[in-house]
């Protein structure tokens, strides 16, 4: 059973998200909160599988908050809910241990999709999230469009070609337990790689990893859910 705390300032926005949750049976709303502050107290005492965290909340933001839990209960992972228009919030919270990102007015199979991943221990960046980090990094100075993908392609370059294999499941939210799967290998191997690509890549979390997938266009089709 995959349990989860959902944080969100908005109880309508909370509402729904327990709603869609609920529709999965392998998935136990443990708890809720209204802040960053109250998340991080209830995650201590509850102990989810994933903590589901608005970016932006009164008190302590879920950046702030996400980098608690991290900090004070790492086996709980983080997922962020964004809008349009929060592409630093965004940026910031990849450094800060969040290992989803969904936007809200995505599709209810989505948010499904990610905290699954997320408590199977993989990334997952909504496609649409992805863009939106592509495009942002493309428009504040780092660089034009061409000269990212350009630099994306020359790191996902220095990999081997198995290793460029992992990063593209990795990209599109598998766990290293799908990804040995479809590879035919076993898990502590994919687990090896992941460490490699993260070395060699120069990022710290598979996040991060994903949005280099993304920039140098090597993503793989989205897996279908059972």
């Amino acid at each position: 059973m995959i349990r989860v705390l959902i944080a969100d300032d908005e109880p309508m926005i909370r509402a729904g998200v327990r709603a869609v949750l609920a529709s999965d049976p392998g998935m136990q709303v443990v708890a809720e909160a209204g802040d960053g502050h109250e998340a991080v107290e209830l995650v201590r005492s509850h102990r989810p599988s994933v903590a589901v965290l608005d970016i932006r909340m009164p008190g302590m933001n879920g950046i702030d908050a996400a980098a608690e839990i991290r900090s004070a209960v790492p086996a709980t992972g983080v997922v962020m809910l964004t809008t349009f228009g929060e592409d630093d919030y965004i940026l910031r919270a990849l450094g800060g241990g969040a290992a989803g990102f969904l936007i809200k007015s995505g599709e209810p199979e989505e948010l499904i999709t990610g905290v699954r991943a997320v408590a199977d221990g993989a990334a997952y960046l909504s496609p649409k999230v992805a863009a939106r980090v592509v495009a942002h990094l493309a428009a504040t100075g780092a660089g034009a469009l061409a000269g990212r993908r350009s630099a994306a392609r020359a790191r996902v370059g220095s990999l081997t070609s198995r290793e460029r294999e992992v990063l593209t499941f990795l990209g599109c939210g598998l766990s290293n337990g799908q990804i040995a799967r479809r590879l035919h290998v076993v898990e502590g191997t994919v687990k090896a790689h992941v460490s490699s690509i993260l070395a060699r890549l120069g990022v710290d979390n598979r996040a991060a990893a994903a949005v280099v997938a993304h920039e140098a266009g090597i993503v793989a089709p989205q897996p279908r859910q059972p």
